[in-house]
């Protein structure tokens, strides 16, 4: 074990990442192509950069953040050809809680100057009240382990603070009112849901438009859309469905996103009837 190595231990577990992100599984693969073309095993490798074999192997498969010694020794050992110097820049850990393919969009949705999102699925996280959160985690198929079901509660509680820590964005949300008609985790877990949201809403920044069950015309049949500007001016669309999440930048798919939220909007009840909407709602439990 050299100097630099003293963290870790045989098994290279201390300083393991919890929940390795895609980036660090893309640098840890380039990192073992460039070894292999060079015809170093880990542990040739590993002398050669002064780290373990096992923090070698910990980084290629993406479990460990390489620090910036390793990088630069891993340049100079590997052809010095600036591709780690530059992967690494792009490096970021996992978030615990935060499905692997939604980690990006979070990421964007802390510098974003507005967000809209629309759902009929279920309420939007940002509005959630944690016992809807764990309702939720308790209907997860397959099951989630208590560890798990608490990660992913703190990490929903933790992004929620953008309500409160970015009070100049605008959060428009526009939810179909069957979302709230379901009674998930109880009456009891959604009279919760309805007093958190409607407390949620008193906020100037954000807004609530509800999608009557009663309507003829519905511009979003084609499922849920987040849509956020950046500092830049610039648009960003996504769209989920069952374990996979797609960040849009193309301009023209922004667009006809663009285009479906601003029908909806007009076709949603407006922000005071929704809230005297979901108040009734409340009162009906």
């Amino acid at each position: 074990m050299t100097v630099d190595d003293a963290c870790t231990t045989t098994g290279g577990d201390v300083g393991r990442e919890p929940d390795p992100s895609d980036s660090l599984r893309t640098f840890g693969a380039v990192v073992q192509a460039l070894r292999e073309h060079a015809g170093l095993s880990r542990a040739d490798f590993g002398e050669r950069v002064r780290y373990s074999k096992h923090t070698v192997e910990s980084v290629e498969l993406g479990r460990r953040m390489p620090d910036e010694s390793f990088v630069e020794r891993a340049e100079e050992a590997l052809g010095n050809t600036g591709a780690l110097r530059k992967a690494a820049k792009y490096l970021t850990r996992g978030e615990p809680g935060l499905a692997a393919w939604f980690r990006q969009w979070a990421r964007l949705e802390r510098v974003a100057v507005s967000l809209c999102t629309y759902e009929c699925r279920l309420v939007p996280g940002l509005l959630q009240s944690e016992g809807y959160m764990r309702a939720l985690c308790e209907n997860d198929i397959p099951p989630l382990t208590d560890d798990a079901l608490e990660a992913t509660v703190r990490a929903r509680l933790e992004r929620q603070q953008l309500l409160h820590e970015r009070p100049s964005t605008a959060f428009d949300f526009i939810v179909d009112e069957a979302v709230f008609m379901r009674r998930i985790g109880g009456a009891e877990v959604t009279r919760g849901l309805f007093d958190h949201v409607l407390e949620a809403v008193k906020a100037r920044n954000v807004t609530l438009q509800i999608m009557p069950a009663c309507t003829e015309y519905h511009a979003c049949l084609a499922g849920p859309i987040q849509l956020l500007e950046t500092p830049d001016g610039r648009w960003r669309g996504y769209s989920e469905g069952q374990e996979n999440g797609r960040l849009i930048a193309d301009p023209k798919e922004v667009s006809k996103l663009h285009m479906r939220y601003a029908r909806l909007r007009s076709q949603a009840l407006p922000p005071k009837e929704s809230v005297g909407l979901l108040e009734q709602m409340r009162g009906a439990l």
